[in-house]
């Protein structure tokens, strides 16, 4: 895991949390008024089971989460979050909550609740339901192709290995690009002056070799970005 991604994931997981507990939040203050009475009861118990299993997913995954794991995980909850923002759609349509002033709707025994709160609640969680669902969108689709550029990099096996190894775009896979997995600098072939290579620091990406050279990469000792040497295939000890 880069610093880049393990700070985006995190900024990632913090929104998902805070946004589920506002669901949360707001089904239980409906739970209150409206459980166990029949009135938007179905309702009332998704809103509250679905951010309670994100928050409780999250927070597995936050440090035991491999790309695979993680990848179901967002499958999953997107389209539950997708179940919950089209179902508050539907059960307040296009109704305009200011118009709603001095209005009650049936609660829990022989009470009434306020509608026009109702109505204002009803419209959070709509908002927030159809926000977190593009975000897992989003999160799914970026994960997806961090794990397509570390298998660029020989990491065939990402699928299944920690996720703290995924790399973010433009860096190599790694944890804090440190994985045991980069060749030791004294086990590296260095080629001599005379073979004609030539070696540039790396810029991130998929260096290409030219017709007729191979690519030799080698880590910097002191951390820094490795340096990718060009090198004729004739120059290389069988």
């Amino acid at each position: 895991m880069t610093v880049r991604f393990g700070n985006h994931r995190l900024a990632f997981y913090i929104f998902v949390l805070l946004s589920s507990g506002v669901v949360l939040g707001l089904a239980a203050n409906f739970a209150n008024e409206f459980l166990p009475g029949h009135n938007n009861k179905d309702f009332t118990i998704f809103a509250l089971i679905i951010p309670s299993l994100t928050i409780f997913t999250f927070l597995l995954t936050l440090q035991w989460a491999t790309p695979q794991i993680e990848a179901i995980a967002l499958f999953i909850l997107g389209v539950l979050w997708l179940a919950m923002g089209a179902w508050s759609t539907d059960v307040i349509g296009p109704q305009q909550c200011d118009v709603l002033g001095g209005h009650t709707i049936p609660a829990k025994g022989n009470n009434t609740a306020n509608a026009q709160a109702f109505c204002y609640e009803m419209k959070v969680i709509q908002a927030f339901s159809w926000a977190l669902f593009c975000v897992f969108v989003i999160a799914l689709v970026v994960l997806i192709q961090l794990v397509s550029l570390a298998q660029q990099f020989g990491r065939y096996l990402i699928w299944t290995e920690p996720i703290r190894e995924l790399p973010w775009f433009g860096e190599m896979p790694g944890y804090y690009n440190t994985s045991s997995r980069v060749p030791n600098s004294a086990n590296m072939y260095y080629p001599p002056p005379s073979a004609g290579g030539y070696g540039y620091p790396y810029q991130g990406g998929m260096p290409m070799p030219q017709p007729g050279n191979s690519i030799i990469i080698q880590p910097n000792p002191n951390g820094g970005p490795p340096t990718i040497t060009q090198v004729p295939l004739s120059s290389i000890p069988a």
